[in-house]
């Protein structure tokens, strides 16, 4: 894809948006989600990390990712009962 094009097509979004105006609720909610989705991502790193000596490792994907950060710390814990169930 061109830039020109990408450029464009951001810029008429932007005016778009500017003239419309933005709805506010789904923003704040499409954020706050992806917020917890990276927190979860950084919990599944802080378990790799750690988890090593214990040779626990759980792949940090976007599944996983929003597993943990929607659930915190059982949705943590049960992916790691679910990587030794399995794993054995």
């Amino acid at each position: 894809m061109e830039p020109i094009l990408v450029f464009s097509v951001l810029g008429g979004l932007i005016l778009v948006l500017l003239f419309v105006g933005a709805p506010i609720r789904p923003l704040r909610w499409v954020g706050q989600v992806l917020v917890k989705i990276t927190v979860g991502a950084l919990l599944l790193f802080f378990v790799n990390a750690f988890g090593t000596s214990l040779d626990l490792h759980i792949p940090i994907n976007l599944i996983t990712s929003s597993i943990s950060g929607l659930l915190g710390i059982p949705g943590l814990l049960a992916l790691i009962v679910i990587k030794t169930m399995i794993t054995g």
